[in-house]
């Protein structure tokens, strides 16, 4: 191997993960999308993090290309077919921030159980009372817990929820997780069984054709009006012109999500102005330990390529 190899970066990575490739290659980190399609003319591998994509008019312009690398799990933003179809081998890093995400979405669920934010901002503006109904939450011990998506995140999120909150466990999944069912005594459900019975709903389902657009009003209508659903996965599988109806008509108690239609959420998003809805800036899975885990596991994978091996983390085996 020699440094004329090139990795391009969309974004900031890990040191740890950085430090290894840059023994043996040479690493670039566009500042602007201008630069990265410039810096992809040549590169070996392109890492996508945040930004960027390979599309198919992407993969064109980088004739060199022998990897993409997704720091993360989601590969909405990989023309897959088309990067097998031109011999370009696609990894990722499932299961990296899958405590990170899951550790989340429970946050995220005490707060809207808790009423968190609206016991932030009357503290914050001296409006504290002393009646105890005014911030009357609910507990999550004991409550129905219904997954969408019974992968890395769900399960952790399982795990969780049954280990720390003895919570019912139900999910829904094209996949047969039957092996798994039995350490978080889980049921495999229906989609209008999880949305008609559970306490708290968590999405983790990947964006597809047939998930987009997923839960809209049908659905929210369904579920109990003391319940909530938070998104942790991918902005799109909901429709938030839905949620914002089913949030001011009361037809469920709160809502939470990292994830937006339109990224970085705009300023008139009108989730933004309601009291029973949190929002975070897609940060769930951006912590210290998972962002080294991710970093080291695509180092790994590239340099293995490199040299002529086999990836231990490919989408789709060459």
């Amino acid at each position: 191997m020699n440094k004329e190899l090139t990795v391009v970066v969309s974004d900031t990575m890990h040191d740890k993960g950085t430090s290894m490739l840059k023994k043996k290659c040479n690493v670039l980190f566009p500042k602007t999308e201008e630069d990265f399609l410039s810096d992809i003319k040549n590169a070996d591998a392109i890492i996508l993090i945040r930004n960027g994509n390979a599309f198919k008019n992407t993969i064109d312009k980088a004739s060199k290309l022998k990897v993409i690398a997704k720091h993360g799990v989601g590969l909405d933003k990989i023309d897959l077919a088309y990067a097998k179809q031109k011999g370009i081998q696609v990894i990722y890093t499932p299961d990296s921030n899958s405590i990170s995400v899951a550790e989340h979405f429970i946050t995220l669920a005490l707060m809207l159980a808790k009423k968190m934010k609206k016991g932030e901002l009357v503290n914050r503006n001296a409006e504290w009372k002393s009646e105890p109904f005014d911030f009357l939450g609910i507990d999550l011990f004991g409550k129905t817990l219904g997954i969408m998506g019974f992968g890395n995140v769900g399960r952790q999120i399982a795990r969780i929820g049954k280990n720390g909150f003895n919570m019912n466990i139900l999910y829904y999944d094209l996949e047969n997780y039957s092996s798994k069912e039995q350490q978080f005594n889980a049921s495999k459900v229906s989609l209008d069984t999880l949305f008609k019975e559970s306490d708290f709903i968590s999405i983790n389902l990947p964006l597809t054709e047939k998930t987009k657009g997923l839960v809209n009003s049908d659905l929210l209508q369904t579920m109990k009006p003391t319940s909530f659903i938070i998104n942790v996965a991918r902005g799109p599988i909901w429709k938030e012109a839905d949620l914002y109806k089913a949030l001011v008509n009361n037809w469920i108690s709160g809502a939470a999500s990292d994830v937006f239609e339109a990224e970085p959420i705009q300023k008139d998003n009108p989730l933004l102005t309601l009291e029973n809805f949190i929002g975070t800036p897609h940060n769930a899975g951006h912590t210290e330990e998972s962002m080294e885990k991710a970093s080291v596991m695509i180092a790994e994978d590239i340099l293995s390529i490199f040299d002529g091996k086999e990836p231990k983390r490919p989408v789709f085996h060459s």
